[in-house]
């Protein structure tokens, strides 16, 4: 234990395999019943993050506040994002769906931007959110590279992490980025590949542009993959000698042992986006704090339900873990 045995996820009929488990819910769902309210973060390095907030009425009790991180080039709009705000509203709990730097929908400031080992930013956003006085209890809920950094901010210097934090729940999490950019590679996935570099190239360019002189863009379009993206820039911008040695430092596997607070790391067999490595089964089976639970179905951020709420298994599965009186 913590391995979860027996996962209770079953996909509707119709979204029989992990591509379209992960595609229809991408594309088509929408969730109109979440409305935020922005707010701008200043940062100490002179850049800035995009909170957007979803909080109860005034007149109802709240249970604690979940700080939500979404995945690759995603942002808070996202319908796994809003699908996860509305249920944890539904639950009690205040949301705090933070942008990444450059995610908000305006270029940040500085060269840098973000990156999926970027504990910092997420440890900024959870000390603005105490500071605020209203919140005894902090949880965390992660997807995919937000999934990685939470479970990388537990796991790296745990007593950095504010005691009010006090569970977390992350999903289609790769733990091992150097295996996960090689897997993302393969030619049955180059359609999640060829989206990804579309949406990196355009960052690029736009922060380019913002600051002339400071970005080569010269055979940016011949890039393939996310090993030579990095290469070229994720790496130099964000202080890293090569991709490898940001892989190292940024996969959230080598940090799990170090988690002192209960985290659910839900990851589907079939998801195209993960290896054999990101199932940390030795790992889950001897610690007291990670809870890995791998079912069969779900793609990459998808656990589709055909619930008549419209819930995913995915919010289903956070609200009753962080909510638990024993997790499991």
């Amino acid at each position: 234990m913590p391995l979860v045995a027996n996962s209770r996820y079953q996909p509707p009929f119709y979204l029989f395999n992990g591509h379209l488990q992960t595609i229809v819910p991408s594309l088509w769902r929408t969730v109109p019943e979440v409305n935020y309210q922005r707010e701008r973060l200043e940062l100490p390095d002179g850049d800035f993050l995009d909170l957007d907030w979803s909080r109860l009425p005034a007149m109802r009790p709240t249970d604690g506040l979940v700080v939500v991180s979404h995945g690759l080039e995603g942002d808070a709009s996202r319908p796994y994002m809003r699908g996860m705000v509305r249920a944890l509203n539904r639950a009690g709990f205040d949301a705090l769906a933070w942008n990444y730097r450059s995610c908000g929908g305006e270029m940040n400031r500085l060269l840098r931007s973000y990156h999926l080992g970027d504990t910092d930013d997420l440890d900024l956003v959870v000390r603005h959110a105490l500071a605020t006085g209203r919140y005894g209890r902090v949880y965390l809920v992660g997807f995919s590279a937000g999934g990685n950094v939470t479970l990388k901010y537990l796991g790296e210097e745990p007593t950095r992490v504010p005691t009010e934090v006090k569970r977390a729940a992350v999903f289609s999490v790769p733990t091992d980025l150097r295996a996960s950019s090689v897997h993302i590679g393969r030619l049955q996935n180059q359609v999640y590949m060829r989206r990804f570099l579309k949406s990196l190239r355009l960052k690029v360019r736009a922060k380019a542009e913002l600051l002339p002189g400071q970005i080569d863009l010269s055979g940016i379009e011949e890039l393939r993959n996310f090993e030579e993206f990095d290469s070229r820039y994720t790496a130099p911008m964000h202080g890293f000698d090569s991709a490898a040695a940001y892989y190292q430092h940024a996969s959230s596997g080598r940090y799990l042992s170090g988690i002192r607070v209960p985290a659910l790391l839900v990851n589907a067999q079939n998801d195209p986006f993960l290896p054999a490595s990101c199932f940390p089964r030795e790992l889950a089976t001897n610690s007291p704090f990670v809870f890995l639970e791998t079912p069969p179905e779900g793609g990459h951020v998808g656990f589709p339900e055909g619930s008549p709420d419209g819930e995913y298994y995915s919010e289903r599965r956070a609200v009753e873990f962080l909510t638990a009186e024993v997790p499991a």
